[in-house]
């Protein structure tokens, strides 16, 4: 067997204190140290076993003597807090121009054509929580049979349908025709076209979580994934990282639905099979259904859920294997709004030679994750950004 990697992104789960966090709005923001405060202390023995007490300052979660992996914190240079932009930058590729947002709402012109398109008017068109306007607005759709459309902080178009009302499948048909007009035509108008399924009635609607689905940017160039890839290297993606690169770079998919615990299953179940290459997971509970809804008690026992699976994660390590626990953005559910924050993001290593205990201090941008992998993997990085953590 060949050496592996292993990443696992705790989507939105920052660490505060970013140098620009004044030019997104979000001076205080601290997800993991705001979260403990608000909920009096962590329960993560595991995660602080392994340093992230080290790494950051959160309630119950204190410094150890000798943790078992390397530790500090990374900095993004990527010009948004999004989890496209977060993910894309680990893989040495960081967006220099932010990607264009509808805080308004989007323009006449987008509405019109993609009813054209559809053959459906829509309603809604405003930045929103998921499931907040899915109750306002389920009744009327319900009624009329036209798409919800909403937007976040994100450079998203997001488009929600009740199953019971238009079939999946049309809901499909219709984001590949937005992801065409918006991403396909030559320009760059949303990062992400998002299929939002949900059934129920009135007061009790539900989002179909596991058949959602994202319709992304296709990376211009190559990214470690790709070098990855065309070295021979698995490349497994878990939960949304497949949308993340549009397929790009990925040679096997696993869902893990319907939640993190799903997810954690799939890694360990590619641990279980692939030989050499990369294992790549997006663990989106902490962001969607705790960060955006600011619920700093679900946010604690996601991340609490979490800790009490590291020991099986590392039990199913080989000596020739890597591990990387780290974030893409903040999403603290304290702050202000319901939108992500700007954060540093915490970084642990588990194997490279003997690491663990290292401070890694505060790392120049998310990309030296790829070049850490890439190296690990006997990859160089062939001009893309990075620098080896591993030393």
């Amino acid at each position: 067997m060949g050496r592996r990697a292993v990443i696992l992104v705790l989507d939105g789960v920052g660490a505060g204190n970013a140098p620009d966090a004044a030019e997104f709005g979000d001076v205080g923001a601290n997800t993991l140290g705001n979260t403990a405060r608000a909920v009096g202390g962590l329960e993560v023995p595991n995660l602080a076993g392994l340093g992230l007490g080290n790494a950051v300052e959160a309630e119950g979660v204190p410094p150890v003597e000798a943790p078992r992996a390397a530790y500090g914190l990374m900095e993004e240079r990527s010009a948004a807090k999004a989890t496209l932009a977060g993910h894309w930058e680990m893989m040495g590729l960081a967006l220099e121009d932010p990607l264009p947002t509808y805080p308004e709402g989007f323009p006449q012109e987008i509405l019109s054509r993609f009813t054209q398109e559809t053959g459906r008017e829509v309603i809604g068109n405003e930045p929103a929580s998921g499931t907040e306007i899915l109750e306002r607005l389920g009744p009327e759709h319900e009624a009329s049979g036209a798409w919800i459309i909403y937007t976040s902080a994100d450079s998203v178009f997001q488009v929600a349908a009740h199953t019971g009302v238009i079939p999946l499948r049309e809901l499909y048909e219709a984001c590949e025709k937005a992801h065409k007009m918006l991403i396909g035509e030559g320009r760059i108008l949303v990062e992400r076209v998002i299929a939002r399924p949900f059934h129920g009635s009135p007061g009790a609607y539900e989002r179909e979580n596991e058949n959602r689905h994202d319709y992304g940017i296709t990376p211009p160039r190559d990214t470690y994934l790709d070098l990855l890839k065309k070295a021979g290297h698995g490349v497994v993606a878990v939960g949304k990282v497949r949308d993340i690169f549009d397929g790009r770079g990925i040679t096997d998919h696993l869902p893990g639905q319907p939640d993190d615990a799903a997810k954690v299953d799939a890694v360990l179940e590619a641990l279980g099979s692939v030989e050499s290459g990369l294992i790549f997971a997006n663990l989106v509970d902490f962001d969607a259904k705790y960060g955006h809804r600011r619920d700093p008690e679900g946010m604690a026992e996601n991340l609490a859920r979490f800790d009490a699976r590291v020991p099986e994660i590392l039990a199913a390590l080989s000596e020739d294997d890597l591990l990387v626990i780290t974030a893409d953005h903040g999403n603290d559910p304290t702050f202000k709004g319901t939108d992500h924050t700007r954060e540093r993001v915490p970084l642990l290593v588990v194997g490279g030679d003997g690491t663990g205990g290292h401070h890694l201090g505060i790392r120049d941008g998310f990309s030296d994750v790829g070049a850490s992998v890439a190296a690990w993997l006997g990859m160089e990085g062939e001009g893309l950004p990075g620098k080896n953590f591993l030393g």
